[in-house]
């Protein structure tokens, strides 16, 4: 028999992210715990409103949602803690910028650049809806064919605590696998 526990949220764990925009001209980034797919093209990103992070998807429109892996975790564990309206973040992560103009992490596995379409305010929350333009992903999350990727950091919580950073050594009899 099953307990009834309340009105909790129960969609965890998901990917740990970092988001990238520029804010005033300049590259700010941001650990963000709300991230979720609305179909085969589009995610949706929900956002506090007082973070200095929406200014700048706000004036441009557009990101990048950086998976996060183990190696990334001291980095993203930073962005999140300090405000960008207070602390430069812009020299935190190596990046280069996309083709579609959004800051990408040259570290992160996995990252995917964002159009917003439409920005749901619920709650004191921006909900960006967005269409992915481009999806980057280093060789080494690659199989031969292009299409299989490594298990990435989750996040437990809307912070980083509670991360499972490697699947495959907490169940090494598991086949883990995911698919692009």
């Amino acid at each position: 028999m099953k307990k009834n526990i309340g009105s909790i949220l129960a969609l965890y764990p998901t990917p740990t992210i970092v988001i990238g925009t520029m804010v005033d001209g300049k590259v700010n980034w941001m650990l963000a715990g709300h991230v979720g797919i609305m179909c085969h093209d589009h995610i949706m990103v929900s956002l506090f409103q007082k973070h200095y992070t929406n200014k700048g998807i706000k004036e441009t429109m557009k990101f990048s949602v950086n998976i996060v892996d183990e190696d990334m975790l001291p980095k993203a564990d930073y962005v999140g803690t300090v405000s960008g309206e207070k602390t430069d973040k812009s020299g935190v992560f190596d990046y280069f910028m996309g083709d579609g103009g959004t800051p990408v992490i040259k570290d992160a596995p996995v990252v995917m650049e964002c159009k917003v379409e439409d920005n749901y305010v619920l709650n004191n929350f921006d909900n960006f809806i967005c269409s992915i333009i481009d999806t980057y992903a280093g060789e080494n999350v690659l199989n031969e064919s292009g299409k299989k990727i490594a298990m990435f950091c989750t996040s437990a919580s809307s912070g980083i605590s509670g991360t499972v950073t490697d699947a495959r050594r907490l169940c090494p009899e598991a086949d883990i696998n995911f698919y692009l």
